[in-house]
């Protein structure tokens, strides 16, 4: 039966298992908007503000779910709005499908309304970019686009529609579901690592990366136990390993615990099972002596085979995604041994380093982290953008469950709004915290709408500190009492909230957090908490006056 290249497109959508689509509507792609009104019962269309927050949607969904999240924009200033979403999704290896109206196929090349080169335009921040054509090669080009988001190292694929091709009626071959590649690891590999594990006398295993489940993760947990190794994660996955484990002993990433840094230097064997080894987990490439300097000791797996090499030499690399090394690593673990005091002084120290930190004001984000964890227990989703607020949340905050965070680890601002709409649409039953400082929550506040109009009861978090505080943490250490440039003037975030039909509330000491936590959480609709923070404790421990001086 013929039909048009935008119900081709949606059929091919179904087929490869997409539920939902996050967009800003264009009249680029109308048709395809159109296909998309008799699929109701297969796709939930989510209609957002902002193509940014639209795009950071998606690759928040394509992070829970390990499935490419789909984002529908406009051609030229729809796409370009989009791009930030693509960066966020190409540096956390996170599958994700960019769909873009395209001029029509007589126009191009013209400079045409709103017409850009999408291959250029995306080239170094998408994993692939085409343009499809023919409307009848519509299933087999997203059954590839489909390959390359989620194969080796997941990404981002940018994908164009021109609008007339859309409307094009051709006969097609039914789209049908992309089969998974497979990702094994051979006994002999397994067995391999599993003796030099056990031989080692100060190991680590550092986790993060894409690859992830729920099964996987617990899985880590008993080989942890098994082998008796310390398990740290990579920059923005603590979610992978139980925080309160008695193997789990911290975060490599910004504001690292000065004693993790010295443990990942003195470690005999460095287990990294899915992490890049990107600039922030490895201290700015300055953990390890590149290319060579820790080639005596490093066994790194990741999907990617061309990660692996990048950056620092490994003594044996493995091409495999983390759950199938985890499952063929499995086969070979030992019978849990006397505990080591290697991983127990190393999980003392991660304790000590999370114990709440004095301020100078009225209110610690520190405690009300510490009492997160305990009050949030198991099920709670909590998701950041970008900013010295989050220092807190990462430092302090300990996540119990996989998948139960959304962080940026290209440190985007505006992401922490739409990643935490797009995990309560995905988690209903869960709660979901989006946790943001005033300047970065007012690069997505719009989505508030989309927030209210969907029903989705997320609970808002908004730490206030009048400034754009990690440049001005920088600035004062940098160029001493000569503020340029960071000062904010903010609105009114309680009746701004309420504005929008949201419930606002508003905290300036830390004993009156839990009770409008507790409301908010409660109140049947998304809320807001805004918090006020003195700027002098502009980070864990550090005082704006005593960098300045």
């Amino acid at each position: 039966m013929k039909q048009t290249g935008a119900r081709h497109l949606i059929d091919a959508l179904i087929a490869q298992g997409c539920n939902r689509i996050f967009c800003v509507p264009g009249e680029s792609y109308l048709a395809a908007l159109d296909a998309l009104a008799d699929r109701k019962d297969a796709i939930e269309l989510i209609v957002c503000r902002h193509e940014a927050s639209a795009a950071n949607m998606a690759e928040a969904h394509g992070k829970l779910t390990g499935r490419p999240g789909v984002c529908f924009v406009t051609r030229g200033p729809g796409a370009t709005q989009a791009a930030v979403g693509v960066h966020t999704a190409q540096q956390d290896s996170t599958p994700m499908l960019l769909l873009v109206g395209q001029v029509r196929r007589e126009d191009e090349g013209r400079e045409a309304f709103q017409e850009l080169d999408y291959n250029k335009a995306f080239d170094g921040i998408a994993k692939l970019g085409f343009e499809i054509r023919d409307a009848a090669r519509v299933p087999e080009q997203m059954m590839r686009a489909y390959a390359a988001a989620t194969n080796g190292r997941p990404g981002p694929v940018v994908v164009a529609f021109p609008e007339d091709m859309l409307r094009d009626e051709v006969d097609a071959e039914p789209a049908a579901a992309l089969v998974e590649a497979r990702s094994e690891v051979s006994d002999e590999t397994a067995r391999e690592v599993a003796e030099a594990l056990s031989a080692a006398e100060k190991p680590l295993v550092m986790v993060g990366g894409p690859g992830w489940s729920h099964e996987s993760a617990k899985a880590l947990h008993g080989l942890a136990e098994a082998f008796d190794v310390p398990v740290i994660s990579a920059f923005r996955a603590k979610q992978i390993m139980d925080n309160t484990h008695s193997h789990y002993v911290g975060e490599a990433g910004i504001g690292c615990n000065p004693e993790l840094i010295a443990r990942m230097r003195e470690c005999d064997l460095l287990l990294v099972i899915g992490a890049r080894l990107g600039e922030m987990t490895t201290q700015s490439y300055d953990l390890f002596e590149t290319p060579g300097g820790a080639a005596d000791k490093l066994i790194h797996v990741h999907p990617g085979g061309e990660e692996l090499g990048r950056v620092y030499r490994p003594k044996l690399a493995i091409t495999a995604r983390p759950s199938a090394f985890i499952a063929a690593l499995g086969n070979f673990a030992p019978q849990p041994s006397d505990e080591s005091e290697w991983r127990t002084a190393a999980r003392a120290d991660y304790e000590k380093w999370i114990a709440p930190v004095p301020v100078t004001g009225d209110l610690n984000p520190s405690e009300i982290y510490a009492m997160l964890s305990e009050k949030l227990g198991h099920e709670a989703v909590l998701t950041n953008g970008a900013g010295n607020f989050a220092a807190w949340l990462h430092r302090f905050y300990q996540h119990r469950c996989f998948p139960s965070q959304l962080a940026p680890t290209s440190g985007a601002m505006g992401y922490g709004v739409p990643a935490a709409i797009a995990a309560k649409l995905e988690y209903p039953d869960r709660p979901v915290i989006g946790v943001a400082g005033d300047g970065d929550f007012m690069m997505a506040v719009a989505e508030l709408a989309t927030a209210v109009r969907y029903g989705v009861n997320v609970v808002f978090l908004v730490f206030d500190n009048g400034t754009y505080g990690t440049i001005r943490m920088h600035q004062a250490k940098t160029y001493p009492g000569r503020v340029s440039g960071t000062e904010l003037t903010n609105p009114d975030f309680k009746a701004m909230a309420e504005s929008f039909g949201a419930a606002g509330f508003r905290v300036r000491t830390t004993k009156d957090f839990e009770a409008a936590f507790d409301k908010a959480l409660g109140c049947g609709k998304p809320a807001l908490i805004h918090i006020i923070q003195s700027l002098e404790d502009i980070a864990p421990g550090k005082r704006l006056s005593e960098m300045e001086s």
